[in-house]
């Protein structure tokens, strides 16, 4: 069965790649854009109101197939992992060719001049990318003329992407969320794994799916463990974290302190376990 989350296809227009395996209207060979701000809602609906089913961070690329200018939405695909949904049009720009610097720090402020005491022009989360025009001392220019301290730009230098998980302690829980703003469990699996060069896919059935091999205990730091609809990540043999909403945010728990009170709710037990290749 199709998995509609990554087929970009609907009635009335699909991706021009699926002509001849599905029933469209017609068929768009989409416009490659990029995510201009730092975060970028994506709903499966047009429909504003319905609930959030992913973001797309800054400099991630989006391929636009159908625009509906009435209601400022484009329909298309994120690049990054694959999701189909609809998005603010104002939102994206033109794809530039140059070359892109990852966000590192958690979070990151930029100003409207390099000096800190200056006024604030936004944030960007980890996992976003901007593009840098100068050298300004401590700060680098942005192509936006904000400045961000250039701290915030260092090279990741751990492989470990529980390390990087583990900065998102504290973090607010958010359905859909894929930020330091707010996350749910399987974005802070997926960006805690891009962050150091893995790819993951977005939500927790598809990492149960296509992430490393399954285990069984003893279990090991990284090790991904899924009950339906949740992933956590391994600490070390016996601790968990991660995003959920009784604690409503990243939280780290004894696996076995979690395991009890999901099945209690009434959420089921562990329904695998998997780890990644070394």
């Amino acid at each position: 069965m199709t998995d509609k989350r990554r087929f970009p296809a609907r009635k009335s227009v699909a991706a021009a790649y699926l002509q001849g395996q599905v029933e469209a209207e017609r068929f768009e060979q989409g416009r490659s854009m990029e995510v201009a701000m730092s975060l970028l809602d994506l709903r499966v609906s047009p429909d504003p109101t319905t609930p959030l089913d992913t973001q797309l961070l800054a400099g991630e690329g989006f391929t636009v197939y159908d625009e509906i200018p009435e209601m400022g939405l484009s329909w298309g695909q994120s690049e990054r992992d694959g999701y189909v949904g609809y998005v603010f049009t104002e939102g994206l720009a033109e794809k530039s060719a140059a070359p892109k610097t990852a966000i590192t720090a958690l979070a990151a402020i930029v100003y409207v001049r390099p000096d800190l005491k200056s006024d604030l022009m936004g944030a960007y989360s980890l996992g976003c990318a901007v593009e840098v025009v100068a050298d300004a001392g401590d700060y680098a220019q942005l192509h936006t003329d904000a400045f961000i301290p250039k701290p915030y730009l260092q090279p990741v230098e751990t492989t470990d992407f529980v390390d990087i998980a583990e900065r998102f302690l504290g973090v607010p829980y958010l359905w859909g969320g894929r930020s330091s703003y707010g996350i749910d469990c399987s974005a802070l699996v997926q960006i805690a794994m891009q962050t150091v060069g893995l790819q993951a896919p977005r939500d927790s059935d598809m990492q149960l799916a296509e992430l490393g091999a399954p285990v069984k205990a003893p279990l090991q730091r990284g090790d991904l463990v899924f009950w339906k609809g949740h992933v956590g990540v391994m600490r070390d043999g016996e601790t968990l974290l991660h995003a959920n909403a009784h604690h409503m945010a990243v939280a780290s728990e004894p696996l076995a302190d979690a395991q009890a009170r999901i099945a209690a709710k009434g959420d089921g037990d562990i329904i695998g376990i998997r780890r990644l290749a070394r």
